[in-house]
């Protein structure tokens, strides 16, 4: 089944039967470890076979975890993760917060720069996902993370990129929750992907919650 995300090319997605196009954002909702295990290896092991490179943030699991059950669902793909032209696995500080902080504005930075990186040998296909329970620690700036994901939404579009933020629903509140929904135009929620009605324009988003971040 196709999901018109964009005026892009468009992707296997690689969960279920889904394709959709490039330059997308999407929030990805589940309850179990199987449930976020068929997201996070579907996409990136699609991705693996079609070239792509994946950018992923184990949170819930170690990196080691992940390739044990990467390699047995992939095997044609062995030692692919170790490679840096097939993957970036980083954990969340290294991606969210290196300095100790989080900062949106510094995000949008770190992910343009490793947008750059990606295209010098030629354009790249980035597929990236995260699981977000790193953002329930006390983390000096993590109250500024829905302004990062709803300025996500001018990074990725036009781009051939497409992202997957993973939220637990068990661990997060209701509250983050409905954030999360108006600052994602898709969702992955049952194994199921729709445009999502909840789906707040930046511009609005911000201006009404946090000004301070529009038009920077």
């Amino acid at each position: 089944m196709h999901i018109k995300t964009s005026d892009q090319p468009e992707l296997k997605l690689g969960i279920g039967d889904y394709t959709c196009n490039w330059g997308v954002h999407i929030c990805g909702l589940y309850e179990t470890e199987k449930e976020r295990d068929e997201i996070i290896l579907g996409f990136l092991g699609e991705g693996d076979i079609s070239g792509d490179l994946q950018l992923y943030c184990p949170v819930e699991q170690t990196a080691d975890e992940f390739k044990e059950k990467y390699y047995s669902r992939f095997p044609q793909c062995n030692c692919h993760v170790d490679m840096p032209e097939h993957f970036s696995v980083l954990d969340a500080k290294e991606l969210y917060y290196p300095d100790g902080v989080f900062s949106p504005l510094e995000m949008d930075k770190g992910l343009n720069n490793f947008f750059e990186e990606s295209q010098k040998d030629g354009q790249k296909n980035v597929r990236a996902t995260a699981e977000m329970v790193w953002a329930l620690e006390a983390i000096p700036g993590v109250e500024h993370l829905m302004v990062y994901e709803s300025r996500l939404n001018y990074f990725i579009p036009g781009k051939p990129w497409i992202s997957i933020c993973m939220y637990n629903v068990n661990k997060f509140s209701g509250a983050t929750i409905v954030n999360v929904l108006k600052t994602h135009p898709y969702a992955i929620s049952g194994g199921v992907i729709t445009q999502n009605p909840y789906y707040v324009n930046p511009d609005k988003w911000l201006a009404e919650n946090a000004p301070q971040f529009l038009n920077v």
